[in-house]
């Protein structure tokens, strides 16, 4: 199993504000890995340092043993695609030609065979086949979601950067979204790797291969779902407290939030 992300002494501010802290982990090929935190956790700040669209205060990055600083733009696009929290972008165009655009950094002369299927195989897999010949600036909200995130996937990169990829999607396609990027990083023969920031903590439990749970810029915890899920690290994090249920043959292990951990002040009173 190959290294296909190293992470070394990274930090990152905001003017004064320190959002990451010396952060340090590494990933292998064909696993997924779920970020967790609160909102200002530092989640997004993470992700976009990975493919340099933030510049870290210090430390590397190192995708497949390539420090990200010294590659071109389009080496990069060829190692790693990204997905942003919101689709901002109204592209005049039909669907089929924006998630073409996604093998920009595969095409050299002109567009081939090869391209268009891809994005055929990928229109598929997400049922956005009806759509093809849809003007992408006609749809909603969750449908343009979809569709940035089949221009991530036929960009056919090494690693995956998805922030909060299935906030948009009603459950199905937010189930259909995760189960396709897993089988495509499971695939044996690839050398792929994902990235997600979710707040849905079941859906991290349900596709994660290790969970990282974020916190004060920090990564507090780092592993396996059932090593990283306790009711002390909830409780800690995320300041609430649960109920677990341990995974059995039918069904993964679940959550319940129970109640908001009492605040100092309130303790006292």
């Amino acid at each position: 199993m190959s290294k296909m992300l190293k992470i070394s002494n990274l930090s990152f501010s905001w003017g004064d504000n320190q959002v990451l802290k010396d952060i340090n982990f590494n990933i292998n090929s064909n696993e997924l890995i779920a970020i967790l935190g609160v909102n200002g956790a530092g989640k997004s700040t993470l992700i976009k340092c990975i493919n340099g669209i933030l510049k870290p205060d210090s430390g590397s990055v190192n995708i497949l043993e390539s420090e990200i600083d010294k590659m071109d733009i389009l080496e990069v696009a060829k190692r790693a695609s990204y997905v942003p929290q919101n689709v901002q972008t109204n592209f005049p165009m039909d669907v089929f030609d924006v998630v073409l655009l996604g093998r920009r950094p595969h095409i050299n002369w002109k567009i081939s065979q090869e391209d268009r299927d891809k994005v055929s195989t990928t229109l598929r897999a997400l049922s956005l086949e009806d759509f093809a010949f849809r003007r992408f600036d006609q749809l909603s909200g969750g449908e343009r979601q979809r569709v940035v995130i089949a221009k991530a996937i036929a960009q056919d990169p090494n690693l995956f950067l998805f922030d909060e990829p299935t906030s948009d999607l009603d459950f199905w396609h937010q189930i259909e979204v995760m189960e396709e990027i897993k089988k495509l990083i499971s695939d044996k023969d690839s050398d792929k790797s994902a990235i997600i920031a979710i707040h849905d903590i079941n859906m991290a439990i349900r596709y994660a291969d290790k969970i990282m749970l974020l916190h004060n810029g920090n990564i507090e915890y780092f592993g396996k779902p059932e090593e990283v899920i306790t009711n002390e690290s909830i409780e800690h994090v995320f300041s609430v407290s649960c109920d677990i249920t341990p995974a059995s043959d039918d069904s993964p292990m679940r959550i319940y939030v129970k109640n908001k951990k009492l605040s100092f002040k309130e303790e006292e009173e």
